[in-house]
């Protein structure tokens, strides 16, 4: 396919696209030391709207997980959406591959754009890892966070002790970041609670060429640091008021991790889980995800209960 019509270069340029006419713009910042993030950021930045950060998680890029999203976040805050370091345009020399170095990272690009006062965070699975430490190491920047899938709270252990569905790190890693179609129906498999498996071989490899192949050691990287040497017990407390989204049927960071997180965090986080959703509850349950974010960021009430299984509920 690299030689003919690419569907996922085509996919790339709509997000391009949408994300412009949404009214953001693409940026770049140098870091220093050899560091060099890309972010979505506002054309105009409007000094009375909050600041939003929305970080992703293992990928292509940001686009590929937030374009379900802008459109309703828009019109509310100022909104900033970057790719991680090693990520779509973010990239590095440094040796750093902890989720402290992406904080920081995060960090240093918000103070860049003038806007690191303020901010709402929202993190989706590894995007979650960063937003996290982001709200324990800059308490004065951070005012609320959202943790969608995100297993912030797990234990190395967890992988010996049966927890997930993967036996080892590498073997996570394989699956994580697919480097042949059938790694790719794997990772569907794991991700979705309804995976679609009809694409052919090569409609997958053109999304892995596109999109899969660059940073594949330093990502790798990436994995192996979250893993090594986690203990709950150091896992800081964060003071924010703290929204937990769940997919009740995910099965790479499973509702036990959910569970196991609100406990830590106790009276000031609220878990909502959602159910017939796995860990892309950004691509399953969009609408449903969007309306939790926006009532706990917005302090509106939050969404009606409705008497389906589609809807997400809240645990006390």
């Amino acid at each position: 396919m690299s030689n003919c019509f690419s569907i996922a270069k085509a996919f790339e340029w709509y997000h391009r696209y949408s994300f412009s006419k949404a009214g953001l713009q693409s940026t770049t910042t140098d870091l220093g030391e050899g560091t060099v993030m890309h972010c979505w950021a506002p054309k105009a930045h409007n000094p009375s709207k909050p600041n939003l950060l929305l970080i992703h998680g293992m990928g292509a890029n940001a686009m590929w997980q937030w374009n379900h999203f802008i459109s309703h976040f828009v019109p509310h805050f100022n909104l900033y959406v970057p790719d991680l370091v090693f990520f779509g345009e973010s990239r590095s020399t440094r040796p750093e591959r902890s989720e402290a170095f992406q904080a920081q990272c995060v960090m240093g690009l918000m103070e860049a754009q003038g806007a690191s006062k303020n901010m709402r965070v929202v993190g989706i699975s590894y995007g979650g890892f960063v937003a996290y430490n982001m709200a324990t190491r800059f308490k004065e920047s951070v005012e609320r966070v959202v943790l969608c899938c995100s297993g912030v709270c797990m234990e190395d252990r967890d992988m010996e002790e049966g927890l997930f569905k993967v036996k080892s790190v590498d073997e996570a890693v394989s699956i994580l970041l697919p480097q042949n179609a059938e790694k790719m129906r794997e990772l569907l498999r794991l991700t979705f609670v309804k995976p679609n498996l009809k694409a052919p071989s090569c409609i997958l490899n053109d999304f892995i060429n596109v999109l899969g192949k660059e940073h594949y050691e330093e990502q790798k990287g990436l994995i192996h640091a979250l893993h090594k040497d986690r203990k709950l017990s150091d896992l800081p407390k964060i003071t924010q008021p703290t929204l937990l989204i769940w997919g009740e049927e995910d099965q790479v960071f499973p509702l036990e991790l959910a569970h196991r997180l609100k406990r830590h965090l106790g009276e000031n986080a609220e878990l909502v889980i959602i159910k017939n959703a796995g860990h892309a509850i950004n691509v399953e349950k969009p609408k449903e995800m969007c309306k939790q974010i926006e009532s706990f960021l917005m302090d509106l009430p939050p969404p009606p209960k409705q008497h389906n299984h589609n809807n997400g509920h809240k645990v006390d």
